[in-house]
């Protein structure tokens, strides 16, 4: 009788966080693109000046066609893997940063920043946008299943992304199964289907912002209850901030709810990779 509770429940929060055409809530993030505030509420980000010790790698992918890593690997043999996925930007030095900031502060951990959008950076929201509503899914699962690949079948993975890539950090646990360790999620599209969170069983760190637009506190809420319901570790927190406000290069950054945010990160990841 309990999980037919669960299950009811779920399907309701489902119901309620999809019906409702006046809210800005999608399946897919790339359905925001047509929303000029959405665009403007991303700005061109600034230069970093990446000075890591990282490389690009390519990646065996399924469908024949390589793809592409920024890796940062631990100097001794390692079975723990950090899968870093990109905001809407792509594969920038931005994020190159954040996976040299990881790398330092986890010991022992390989760090992989896929690239899901196989070699294009975009440098206006414009751009951005075409890229993300390029994505195809099943190119993108296949890139998130050569790393997976890579790591092998006894590894322990993480993941953790911003903003398009908060949502792909989700699926790239969910892919992960029972080598997930840990999903750290920035702003990103959740998943809003039991079926789909399913296979999931690494626990989840949200991390969203009380003055996002687009992935709103509802649709954070609303995933929280989703996941408790369908039996799922989460841990939820909301910051009086704006979307993309961890992005170091954003001209926007708020700096004091970043360091939070990011704290509250790492020490996950430190207690469960």
């Amino acid at each position: 009788m309990k999980n037919v509770f669960y299950l009811l429940f779920a399907s309701l929060i489902v119901f309620s966080s999809c019906g409702n055409s006046t809210e800005k809530q999608a399946d897919d993030m790339a359905d925001f693109v047509e929303d000029s505030e959405f665009k403007d509420a991303h700005d061109t980000p600034r230069a970093a000046n990446l000075t890591g010790e990282g490389a690009l790698i390519e990646i065996s992918v399924a469908d024949g066609i390589a793809g592409n890593a920024y890796a940062l690997m631990a100097d001794s043999s390692s079975n723990k893997y950090l899968l870093v996925i990109h905001e809407w930007w792509g594969l920038n030095d931005n994020i190159k940063e954040e996976a040299e900031r990881l790398f330092k502060a986890l010991d022992g951990v390989n760090v992989l920043a896929l690239d899901l959008y196989d070699g294009k950076v975009a440098t206006d929201p414009d751009q951005a946008g075409a890229f993300m509503q390029a994505v195809k899914e099943e190119r993108a699962k296949a890139i998130v299943e050569g790393a997976l690949s890579m790591a092998g079948p006894e590894a322990e993975i993480a993941s953790i992304g911003w903003c398009f890539g908060g949502g792909w950090s989700l699926k790239t646990s969910v892919m992960a199964e029972a080598r997930g360790v840990a999903c750290v999620m920035y702003y990103g599209m959740p998943l809003q289907k039991a079926d789909e969170l399913a296979p999931l069983q690494a626990p989840i760190l949200g991390v969203f912002a009380e003055k996002d637009g687009w992935i709103t506190p509802e649709v954070a809420d609303n995933f929280e209850n989703l996941a408790k319901a369908t039996g799922k570790s989460i841990e939820i927190h909301q910051f009086d901030a704006d979307h993309a406000f961890a992005n170091p290069s954003n001209p926007a950054y708020n700096e004091a709810a970043a360091q939070k945010a990011n704290a509250l990160a790492l020490n996950f990841l430190k207690e469960n990779l």
